[in-house]
């Protein structure tokens, strides 16, 4: 357990994942939420109703109050948060600007499929302020063969509508996360999606761990698959154009060599400072946690009868801000702890009895890529840059 003097000293919460809605209108063959060991969300309401969305307002005005937070992020997930429509995340949004305090700034963003993204809706989102991310898995149709809906029909067409319609408006435009297809070409799959103007990309690895691996190419040569492609990635970003473009995975581990803190999990040793509110009002730890096993990401805590500060004092979440302490021997001891972090949290999983202490199952994938960066990034650096050997 934790003790009031760990609670009083954590890091507060700065980012907090609503779920508007918990059904999906796409069938993804990869998808971690509706395809994981975890089916809590068959049990749950299909929309947050109102009474759970005042309840979450007062809860986060209460966490800015207390921690004296000056800058906050709300991001509202589902499943599909679209499949609403564009109302309940306006009156979502209403409800916290007019609950936290003035003087706290809050940034909100929906990450959608796109495939219900229309003009009217788009508009209506950005004159609130939203910032819009979409998931795709390139930038054409038959990269995105495995985004299908429930009746396995192309999402392709609406959704490459949904990135014609963001790609107009670029202050909404947040950017593109992607899942490698270690089937996909890396260069096509960059390429495409660079074409299609997002301000960033984020490549994400499968949510896979120990007791269920990542997909690999049958008879693969490579002990790095992921690395590999990721690698194939880098080179084409590093030494292409320019235009802006933001690859966060790539400018994460970038920051890291060159000593700044992370800000994402996956990858670096910062602190989580994120939790997820499902539609019943449950606090929960993050939602990749459930490709680990049934209840991973639960607290057994709610927006109804717990603060945000007693989800600060739970053991999962205390797990994930023990740093360097948190991580197994393997892990303390190898040189690109500060960079590599142990990877994602849900992907050390192994159920032989060690849980999450273990390196992530892609830390051959890791090393690749981040010693790839390393010496990409010393050569363009002085012979005075110090970077992992």
């Amino acid at each position: 357990m934790v003790c009031e003097t760990d609670r009083a000293t954590a890091v507060p919460f700065r980012q907090f994942v609503l779920k508007l809605h918990s059904r999906c209108n796409l069938a993804c063959t990869y998808c971690y939420i509706y395809t994981s060991p975890d089916r809590s969300w068959r049990h749950r309401p299909r929309a947050a109703p109102p009474g759970t969305v005042r309840q979450t307002a007062q809860r986060i005005a209460e966490h800015v109050r207390t921690h004296r937070l000056h800058e906050i992020r709300i991001d509202l997930h589902g499943g599909e948060p679209l499949l609403t429509g564009p109302g309940p995340l306006l009156e979502q949004a209403q409800a916290i600007r007019a609950a936290v305090p003035a003087q706290c700034a809050v940034r909100f963003g929906v990450q959608t499929n796109g495939t219900l993204l229309t003009a009217a809706s788009l508009g209506a989102l950005a004159d609130a302020g939203f910032r819009i991310g979409l998931s795709l898995d390139g930038g054409t149709a038959g990269l995105n063969r495995r985004r299908t809906d429930h009746a396995g029909r192309s999402s392709w067409p609406a959704a490459s509508r949904a990135a014609r319609l963001l790609s107009g408006r670029p202050g909404t435009f947040a950017g593109i996360l992607c899942t490698i297809d270690l089937t996909a070409d890396p260069a096509q799959v960059y390429r495409s999606l660079r074409a299609m103007g997002p301000p960033m990309l984020d490549f994400l690895l499968p949510h896979a761990n120990w007791s269920s691996p990542p997909p690999a190419p049958v008879g693969a040569a490579s002990p790095t698959p992921y690395g590999d492609w990721l690698c194939t990635a880098f080179d084409l970003w590093w030494d292409g154009p320019g235009q802006g473009l933001r690859v966060r995975l790539f400018t994460e581990i970038i920051g890291l060599l060159l000593g700044r803190p992370s800000s994402t999990e996956a990858v670096g040793l910062s602190p989580v400072v994120a939790l997820v509110v499902d539609t019943d009002g449950a606090i929960e730890q993050v939602d990749s946690l459930k490709s680990a096993y049934d209840g991973a990401a639960a607290t057994g805590l709610d927006v109804f009868r717990h603060s945000f500060d007693e989800a600060l004092a739970h053991p999962g979440m205390a797990a994930r801000r023990q740093g360097r302490d948190g991580l197994g021997d393997r892990c303390r001891s190898c040189a690109l702890v500060e960079v590599c972090g142990g990877g994602n949290y849900a992907h050390r999983y192994r159920d032989a009895g060690s849980g999450f202490r273990n390196p992530s199952v892609y830390c051959g994938d890791l090393e690749r890529l981040i010693r790839h960066i390393a010496r990409r990034l010393k050569a363009s650096l002085s012979p005075t840059g110090r970077l992992p050997r």
